[in-house]
């Protein structure tokens, strides 16, 4: 089984756009795998200039924001890089593409850490953020899940947000939770 760290990735388009996506990285050897679908945006920036920032972030708004069009967060620059990181990031790596493995749905790009910094202490885990996580995760795939796992997932999620959340975790959640009524409306109108 594959580990996967769930970062905000940063990316740049050749015209120097900035495009930030939620997206697990894939250890393998001495490396990271960067696996986009196709088509996305995130896709086309790492293929036009190899090159992408891993932000490490406990921001659980900015996970559930850029599954809910809220994609514009601070930004900060990193010295010889052309792609800005998180300015809520606890931590960057830079990655540059060594390697791609081409596929019709899911290239693969195998990829080095060039660069890293350190930004902000880690304070801890907390179940309210990691719900968040899970519910962003579950929102990325709901046109692949039947409607009673959904639900299911949310009223489990919604547990840990009741008792552990803050205002920003309650924020996040709802921001997503409003994804997932829309799509289930949606699946229910077309039923």
């Amino acid at each position: 089984m594959a580990y996967i760290r769930e970062t905000i990735l940063t990316t740049i388009s050749e015209a120097g756009e900035v495009h930030i996506a939620p997206l697990g990285i894939i250890q393998e050897k001495d490396g990271w795998v960067i696996a986009p679908f196709r088509p996305s945006t995130t896709l086309a920036n790492i293929a036009a200039n190899g090159l992408a920032v891993v932000n490490y972030t406990d921001e659980a708004k900015i996970f559930a924001g850029c599954l809910t069009d809220r994609k514009d967060w601070p930004l900060a620059l990193i010295e010889n890089c052309p792609v800005p990181r998180l300015d809520a990031a606890l931590a960057h790596d830079v990655l540059k593409v060594e390697s791609v493995t081409e596929d019709e749905t899911r290239p693969r790009y195998f990829c080095k850490v060039i660069g890293s910094g350190q930004h902000r202490p880690f304070t801890g885990m907390n179940r309210a953020k990691a719900a968040v996580l899970e519910a962003a995760i579950l929102v990325s795939r709901l046109k692949m899940l039947p409607a009673e796992k959904i639900e299911t997932e949310i009223a489990y999620l919604k547990i840990a947000i009741d008792k552990t959340a803050g205002p920003d975790e309650e924020t996040a959640f709802y921001w997503l939770l409003e994804k997932v009524i829309e799509h289930l409306a949606e699946v229910e109108g077309t039923s």
